[in-house]
């Protein structure tokens, strides 16, 4: 991974990953769930994303097996996979505490009052 904050897509699915292995229609479905059922990834977009993902070693293919005739691959997050979301979880904390001391430093105005 690069310097730049995690695309929110990346994010879900490692997050998706983090606790458990799953397969493709678990990830849709555990992506909702995380996201509160505000994103719902498509078929070819959890699909294109999840072989970048093997590509750059940050998840891996736990298992294959045929079910119905079809391949079903079983994804699990890497050891590279843990380090790179930990980091990822760490910079949003980071990002949340400075936007709450901000908000908490700043004292609401009343209205009709002067400001001094």
């Amino acid at each position: 991974m690069t310097d730049r904050s995690m695309q929110e897509p990346t994010l879900l699915l490692l997050t998706a990953l983090a606790d458990a292995p799953r397969h493709g229609y678990a990830l849709i479905q555990e992506i909702a769930v995380i996201s509160g059922g505000r994103v719902k990834m498509r078929t070819g977009t959890l699909y294109g994303a999840l072989d970048r993902l093997l590509g750059q070693g940050l998840i891996r293919v736990e298992s294959e097996e045929i079910v119905d005739g079809r391949a079903r691959r079983t994804y699990a997050l890497s050891d590279s996979g843990r380090e790179v979301l930990s980091a990822e979880a760490e910079r949003l904390r980071a990002v949340a505490a400075e936007a709450e001391r901000r908000l908490s430093a700043v004292r609401p105005r009343m209205k009709g009052a002067f400001a001094s």
